[in-house]
């Protein structure tokens, strides 16, 4: 049997396989209220049906002021949870289980108002200049998200993911490169660590299910966090219940970064052995062979796809094509299903 195509437990969450469909941010909430629409019940449906263990949805705002853009989906409101649950009770008739990102954007937010950071530099020359924030912004903060994973259990998902990579507020506040502050927020990496381990905490208070994080395993700039400090962090997250770690790269400061099929999976096999715990590879995986191979090695626990399932929903069934694997068709496509 594929190994790609084996279940996967996480506490009482099974995944019928290992093949995930990665957070992709949609930019589609048309209204700019952070509201599900049309096109994410169709986004992410469709690809449940297509064959994923698991669905992930994108990046999805614990503030309004934490948004990436004005339409991206939020979960900063109660008012956010009837179209979420609508979504999962899909998702779960097709037999995929589902997950959200939470997230919050930080200095890389586009927006018309004020926004914040650990520190008052801006992304690049063309971005806006965020503020500092204060301890009762952080303390704020913190709160959304623990707000906003009560009301992702609230609407039905399966996995929470904390997003801490791409340079958005979580990894502004791991990185020294973003993260200048004086308090017990900044300085040395263990400081740096204190709202994302207040934040664990906090959710855990609310969220009793599997509990992932995103984070970024390089960021492609010597002044940045080493490898040792990524494997400090990596320790720290599985020390407070962390399920999985999702290793991506990148996204904190502007850089060249020469990508290639499974460019991030070295950093996150490395991860893996060195703190032993189960991660995600990422990162331009496109082909059956490609994924099983990552999970016969033992070089990670699932597989993220991401633009290789916006091209094609059926991704998992080109999969198990490859690998000679019979994979179980929805019942409405068996006359089709080669």
């Amino acid at each position: 049997m594929a190994k790609l195509f084996s279940p996967i437990t996480f506490k009482t969450t099974t995944l019928k396989n290992r093949i995930v469909m990665s957070p992709m941010c949609m930019y589609s909430s048309m209204k700019e209220d952070g509201q599900i629409t049309d096109f994410h019940m169709t986004h992410y449906i469709s690809r449940a049906v297509g064959g994923v263990g698991l669905v992930m949805v994108e990046a999805t705002a614990v503030q309004g002021a934490g948004r990436i853009s004005p339409q991206d989906l939020g979960i900063w409101d109660d008012m956010h949870k009837d179209g979420l649950k609508a979504l999962n009770e899909q998702l779960h008739q097709y037999g995929a289980k589902s997950g959200i990102q939470l997230a919050h954007a930080g200095r890389k937010a586009r927006l018309a108002s004020k926004i914040h950071a650990p520190s008052p530099i801006p992304f690049n020359e063309a971005s806006k200049l965020p503020e500092e924030m204060t301890e009762d912004d952080i303390k704020n903060t913190i709160e959304a998200f623990v707000h906003a994973a009560r009301r992702a259990k609230e609407a039905g998902f399966d996995i929470v993911e904390i997003h801490a990579a791409h340079g958005y507020l979580l990894n502004q506040f791991l990185s020294p490169l973003t993260n200048k502050r004086n308090d017990k927020y900044g300085g040395v990496k263990e400081n740096r660590y204190r709202i994302v381990g207040e934040i664990i905490d906090g959710i855990k208070t609310e969220w009793q299910g599997p509990l992932f994080i995103r984070i970024s395993t390089d960021e492609y700039d010597e002044n940045g966090n080493s490898l040792e400090d990524i494997f400090y962090y990596a320790s720290k997250m599985k020390e407070q219940g962390i399920d999985l770690i999702d290793c991506s790269s990148g996204g904190v400061v502007p850089a060249n970064i020469s990508a290639y099929p499974g460019y991030q999976v070295k950093r996150g096999e490395r991860i893996r052995q060195a703190v032993n715990t189960a991660t995600a590879a990422v990162g331009l995986i496109t082909t059956g062979i490609q994924a099983e191979e990552i999970i016969q090695n033992e070089r990670a626990d699932l597989i993220f796809i991401g633009r290789a399932l916006l091209n094609n929903p059926y991704w998992p069934k080109a999969a198990a094509d490859e690998l000679n694997f019979s994979l179980e068709a929805p019942k409405q496509y068996v006359r089709g299903w080669k």
